[in-house]
């Protein structure tokens, strides 16, 4: 499978660059897979397509302030770091712009508080970083960090919790789980007075949400590993749901990810630890029975994973209808649900 097999044009204007307010007010299109029927709502429709036995999971992260600005030493040369992930308590993995000047050895200050030392190089660009500080560098970080956006998202937020969920809870992402943005409170309310069960599970994104795949053949490409954790009580929730023969309904790929991670026969272990998961067409389900999603980049895994789930040719047709329609796209954009 090849992937200009998921490759569509996309005008730059449809690319969504504010969130909706309310949050609930975006779009939905809405794909019945097993009848190829595609119909569009709002939203806050997303309790008329649920049943009663049906659970509902979130991916319940929280993005990190992880965009970092200093001067290095000793010309003052302004540096970004994005940091990616903890190595240790002092020792991180980030990526650095202007990176090709900021090699081993190199010290960065970012605050008279906190400074780095370059210690390590990566295959792929990225480096690992040892931060010297005084205090609680989770305090410092909330101070000085700033919440990263998608390369695509060119205008800065006037509040950087819209770019949170509503339910996020354990910091560790550099982008947010995007489809739950569109859920409100009251909604999850809502959802819950159905008797439909709602559970989290925690997936922290990691760089290769950005990665573009750039290899012909999709089998070559290879997943960045991302951390991940399903709770006993969740899975519990999860397999009496599969059990009264509810749907599991994933709200974003990061929670298919995880499942699937975990997945055995239609019901799932608790656990924790790091997942690479590839999905794409071709691979079988084991414990995912729907999703809501937002769109996603041509040649994206992200694609390749909803592709894998409703059919490549489905998708692709829901993608036109959404093209020829006003729908916008990405991690501010309209939602798909798929049932």
């Amino acid at each position: 499978m090849r992937a200009v097999d998921f490759d569509y044009v996309l005008p730059q204007e449809r690319i969504a660059q504010r969130p909706m307010e309310p949050r609930d007010h975006s779009r939905l299109m809405v794909v019945e897979m097993e009848r190829g029927l595609i119909s569009h709502r709002r939203f806050f429709d997303l309790p008329e397509f649920l049943r009663q036995e049906d659970c509902l999971v979130l991916n319940d992260t929280r993005v990190l302030p992880a965009r970092l600005f200093g001067q290095k030493h000793p010309t003052g040369g302004r540096v970004e770091f994005l940091l990616l992930r903890p190595l240790s308590h002092d020792q991180w993995q980030v990526l650095v712009k202007p990176g090709r000047r900021v090699r081993v050895g190199t010290r960065v200050t970012f605050s008279s508080e906190l400074e780095a030392d370059v210690v390590a190089m990566g295959a792929d660009g990225e480096r690992t970083v040892r931060f010297a500080y005084a205090g609680s560098f989770d305090a410092i970080l909330d101070r000085l960090g700033r919440t990263p956006l998608p390369p695509y998202i060119t205008e800065e937020l006037d509040d950087d919790e819209r770019y949170q969920t509503v339910y996020s809870r354990d910091a560790g992402s550099i982008a947010a789980p995007t489809a739950g943005l569109h859920f409100t409170e009251d909604l999850l309310r809502r959802v819950r007075s159905l008797g439909t069960s709602v559970v989290p599970l925690t997936l922290h994104v990691g760089i290769g949400t950005f990665r573009p795949v750039k290899v012909n053949d999709v089998a070559d490409h290879k997943m960045h590993a991302e951390y991940f954790e399903l709770s006993e009580a969740s899975a519990a929730v999860i397999n009496d749901c599969r059990a009264r023969a509810g749907r599991i309904l994933a709200v974003g790929t990061t929670v298919v990810r995880t499942l699937e991670t975990l997945g055995d026969e239609g019901f799932v272990r608790s656990g924790s630890g790091w997942t690479d998961i590839f999905i794409y067409p071709g691979y079988e389900f084991r414990a995912v029975s729907g999703m809501v999603t937002n769109f996603h980049l041509p040649k994206s895994t992200l694609l390749m994973l909803v592709s894998a789930m409703a059919g490549r040719d489905l998708v692709m047709r829901a993608y036109e209808e959404a093209l020829a329609g006003e729908y916008r796209f990405f991690s501010f954009g309209d939602a798909m649900l798929f049932i």
